[in-house]
């Protein structure tokens, strides 16, 4: 027979080491993205630190997890430095909940690799349930918002203040209205997660007479690939031969930039802040009965939202997203102004409701009538005629 292993009864700042150093190489070999493994790093080691880098892991038990989840949600959030910002002190269940999938994910490495007996999350306590709503700014826009958003993508930047009087003319070196319309109709059309764009390469986009599809790298290596409408591949188009050669072609010795899609007006291949930056550019320009702060995530909704308004499956909408649950895409789902009353107005028995008053020696035939469901329209038509999607 063999023998069962060894236990290996390391630190938990040793422990968090070696841990921490097969997250970099899953991240190398594409399983893991950068933003998830610094979020790993990030939470391991404030774990680390909340019970003591100095103990022995195996002696870690559920008591002292729940008690470091009491003292991390407690404790200040570091991505605010103006504490007003915020809406409560500490951090939020749902980063809570976050903190707590990274511990979760090293102690099940750790039961693996025998530096503990048994996980000592089976005893922890559960995750508590978000009841905060999102952000307004992370919330779907309605269709016609996302189209003021678009429009507004491909305006010229406004001039920049001078202390002269009027403005200064912005320069034409960083006219970026191509790259901004593309970035902005991407989002809105297909939904990508912001660091999928940044890191999409000129390769990844096969580019036909008859077809431009898209390979995108998603979370845990996984690929799906999407084609793009017409309007949206003669977008694509437009920016590659007229504007990103010429950005390009300022840093010709970066193999990074020469690969990358979208290039700053420096010739870098742009990172997720600079999408959020242009963004929030693109929204200063809309008019303002539809302008609201909105981020990459919210385009994200809107996507999800709106194709499922106008009827088309979950299921094919959370492969376009990249979901692997439709539970997931459940959550993406945002409310639509109007939605209720519209649904409840088409209602295939709702028109019987507003028939006149029979007569008593009328009654029985009315009752045959309401009775006889066998010409009541089928609900899969029922986002044809809806009130608001015209």
């Amino acid at each position: 027979m063999v023998a069962p292993p060894r236990l290996n009864r390391l630190t938990v700042a040793a422990a968090a080491d070696r841990y921490l150093a097969s997250v970099q190489v899953e991240s190398v070999r594409g399983v893991l993205s950068p933003a998830t493994a610094r979020s790993y790093e990030r939470d391991v080691r404030e774990f680390a630190a909340l019970v003591g880098g100095g103990r022995v892991l195996d002696d870690v038990t559920g008591e002292d997890v729940d008690d470091a989840l009491v003292r991390y949600q407690a404790s200040p959030d570091g991505r605010y430095s103006d504490p007003g910002r915020k809406g409560a002190p500490g951090r939020s269940v749902a980063t809570v909940n976050r903190f707590r999938q990274s511990v979760s994910r090293f102690f099940t490495h750790a039961a693996r690799q025998c530096w503990v007996q048994a996980d000592p999350m089976q005893w922890a306590a559960p995750p508590a349930r978000s009841r905060d709503r999102l952000r307004v700014e992370r919330t779907a826009l309605s269709a016609s918002a996302a189209g003021a958003l678009l429009q507004a993508s491909a305006a010229p930047d406004r001039p920049a203040p001078s202390s002269g009087a009027g403005g200064r003319a912005a320069r034409s070196d960083q006219a970026l209205a191509l790259r901004d319309r593309l970035v902005v109709a991407l989002l809105l059309v297909l939904g990508p997660r912001v660091s999928e764009l940044a890191r999409a390469d000129v390769a990844d986009f096969t580019r036909e007479p008859e077809e431009t599809r898209w390979r995108i790298v998603g979370k845990g290596g996984s690929i799906r690939t999407v084609a793009l409408s017409a309007p949206l591949a003669t977008a694509l188009e437009e920016y590659l031969h007229e504007l990103r050669p010429r950005l390009a072609a300022r840093r010709p010795d970066d193999p990074d930039a020469q690969r990358a899609l979208l290039l700053t007006w420096r010739g870098r291949r742009v990172d997720t802040q600079a999408v959020r930056a242009l963004l929030a550019r693109a929204v200063e320009r809309m008019p303002a009965p539809y302008r609201r702060p909105a981020t990459p995530h919210a385009l994200r909704h809107t996507t999800a939202t709106l194709l499922v308004a106008e009827g088309w499956d979950v299921k094919v909408v959370a492969e376009l997203l990249g979901h692997r649950s439709i539970a997931t895409t459940g959550v993406y789902l945002d409310r639509i102004e109007g939605e209720l009353a519209a649904a409840i107005r088409s209602h295939p028995l709702s028109m019987g409701l507003a028939a006149p008053t029979t007569t008593a020696a009328e009654a029985p035939e009315t009752e045959a009538a309401v009775g006889d469901i066998t010409d009541v329209p089928d609900s899969s038509a029922r986002g044809a005629d809806a009130p608001w999607l015209r």
